[in-house]
Parts: C-alpha cells; sequence; structure tokens
C-alpha cells in the first residue's frame, strides 16, 4: 500500500512538471503577440510618431494621414550627437528630419507637420512632451504610432501618467520587421522583447527606473 501511495505521489509530481513545462513553452512561444495590443482607429486631433524603426512608423503615421484620420503629424526630438558633431564641421541629420523628409514624400504637407521642442531621451518623455502640447492647445484625442512590438507598452505608459485624462489610440506600424511568432530566432526580435517587458515591469511597478536624463538630474 505505501509502495502504490509512493508511486502515486511520482506520477502526481510527473503530471505538474510535465503541465508547467508545457506552460512555460507556450507562454515563450507567445511572449512577442502578447506584446501588441492595438486600438481600433478613430478620428482623432493629432497623429504622434515614437522615434525609432526608421522609416516605418513615419510610413504608417502616412497612411493614416492620408485616410483622414487627423489633421497634424507630431514628431519628437530624440537626444543626438548634433552639438559635438557641429563642433568638428560635421552636419548632422537628425531622426526628426528623417522622419519628416518621409512624410513629405509620401504627401504630407509640410504645414501639417510639427516637431516637437524639447530633447527626449525614452518613450516616458515623448508621450510627456505630447500630453503637454494637447493640454496647452486643447486636445483631447491622439494617435500614437510605433512598432508593433512596442504597443502593449506605449498604452500602458500612457494610461499609468495620464489615466483617461486624454483618449489615446495605440497604432502599430505593420511594416516593420517583427517576427512576432518566431521573435527568439533572431537577435533583433529577442533584444526587442526583453526591452518591451523589461519596461512593462517597469510601468507596472511605479516607473521607480527613470530616464537616464533625469536619474542623473541632467535636463535636456
Amino acid at each position: 500500500m505505501a509502495m502504490r501511495s509512493c508511486a502515486l505521489r511520482f506520477l502526481v509530481v510527473i503530471g505538474v512538471l510535465i503541465a508547467l513545462t508545457a506552460c512555460g513553452i507556450i507562454a515563450f512561444r507567445h511572449a512577442g503577440r502578447w506584446l501588441i495590443h492595438e486600438n481600433p482607429l478613430s478620428h482623432s486631433d493629432v497623429i504622434l510618431v515614437l522615434s525609432g524603426s526608421m522609416p516605418y512608423r513615419a510610413e504608417e503615421a502616412a497612411k493614416v494621414f492620408r485616410a483622414g484620420y487627423a489633421s497634424e503629424i507630431w514628431l519628437t526630438q530624440p537626444v543626438s550627437p548634433a552639438a559635438e558633431l557641429q563642433k568638428m564641421g560635421i552636419h548632422y541629420e537628425s531622426d526628426e528630419d528623417y522622419n519628416a523628409a518621409v512624410l513629405t514624400n509620401l504627401g504630407v504637407p509640410s504645414s501639417a507637420i510639427h516637431v516637437l521642442p524639447n530633447d527626449i531621451v525614452d518613450t516616458e518623455q515623448e508621450l510627456e512632451e505630447a500630453h503637454s502640447r494637447m493640454s496647452r492647445e486643447g486636445k483631447s484625442t491622439i494617435i500614437i504610432v510605433t512598432s508593433l512590438e512596442h504597443t502593449r507598452r506605449a498604452g500602458a505608459l500612457w494610461h499609468k501618467l495620464f489615466g483617461s485624462d486624454s483618449k489615446a489610440t495605440i497604432h502599430g506600424a505593420p511594416e516593420d520587421p517583427f517576427d512576432a511568432d518566431h521573435w527568439w530566432r533572431n537577435t533583433r526580435d529577442s533584444l526587442a522583447v526583453t526591452r518591451e517587458y523589461l519596461g512593462l515591469l517597469n510601468v507596472w511597478t511605479g516607473l521607480h527606473i527613470r530616464p537616464h536624463s533625469i536619474a542623473s538630474g541632467q535636463r535636456f
């Protein structure tokens, strides 16, 4: 009887281990797909293009603009080495310059493109810049265009910072190369998934890890 009881417990433990392993494998394989969380497009006051992943985000913003969802597109200014290079006589084309060029090339009038004035170092500062300008100009709705794997974190961050103060529609750029179903197969996607989960963890735990310009006491 004792031997049968031990065998039964052993089988239960093995079964639990197999179930946990299967759940872990499923969670691992779906980690990339879970990061994609978009909202249906609706008419808004402005489109915000988050910096990075050129030219895909700007290209998608141009499509959204041409479809009539908003009448303005805002670009952000990532911190750049422009000043240091200028001292060396080297001209530096910034991210916002290239994004603006992509937009105009795709039919967006230059009068509809606006560059937010302050330098930023991460998504948190980008959203704060956009929300601040929205408040000043009386705007309440915004479409935020970013990479697909960044959509869930961008939405979570907006909600954490501003709640329901302004309505944000999060929209991914489908041409941006991210293999959500096989993200572990290349370094770009693996690093992107790792970064997004670490970023989400920071949002969920109260944004205790600050952008380096804030943590070091510098303001750009």
